[in-house]
């Protein structure tokens, strides 16, 4: 069944109490500015399943030419968004961790640039429409940014922060 409405694109723990598991997940939403645990839940299943496929390429004979394919495919996706350096391989996918992931995101993506105080805030700069990409605005903080988009990052033209004396905009802009 393909993946809808319907389906949810995570997993939960297995457990609902494990104090461990509880702060260190509260420290990631908190550094991430992520609204709640399931944007958390939904990065740690994508990066399960980066694993598993890398897993299953590495468990194939690497001399056949669809598996070199596939996995030419599968590193080059990675690498293109920016989770793996040019230099890694099939077997740096196993050592990926969360934060790999979680720095991808747009949201991220615009606070690292300088663009906003805090996470929060450029959560709430993006959800506003007030940040595109190139030409494009987008409104989704979990946005993947690939590596050739992350230098097209900025305020919205006709936004009033696109403004650098706008009282809201990030010091030393």
């Amino acid at each position: 069944m393909p993946l809808g409405t319907d389906t949810k694109q995570y997993e939960t723990p297995n457990h609902p109490y494990q104090g461990e598991r509880i702060a260190t997940e509260h420290s990631l939403v908190d550094r991430y500015g992520l609204s709640n645990k399931e944007e958390l839940w939904r990065a740690q299943s994508e990066l399960r399943s980066y694993r598993r496929e890398a897993r299953e390429l590495l468990g194939q004979a690497q001399d056949d030419e669809t598996v070199q394919r596939r996995s030419d495919e599968f590193l080059g996706r990675l690498k293109r968004v920016g989770i793996l350096d040019e230099s890694d391989e099939l077997g740096d996918i196993l050592s990926l961790e969360i934060e790999d992931i979680l720095e991808r995101r747009l949201q991220t993506v615009v606070y690292r640039n300088g663009l906003a105080n805090t996470t929060q805030q450029a959560r709430q700069y993006i959800t506003h429409g007030h940040i595109v990409i190139g030409d494009q605005r987008h409104r989704v903080p979990s946005y993947v940014v690939d590596v050739d988009e992350e230098d097209l990052v900025a305020f919205d033209e006709n936004s009033p922060l696109a403004d650098e004396l706008h009282p809201e905009r990030a010091e030393g802009q």
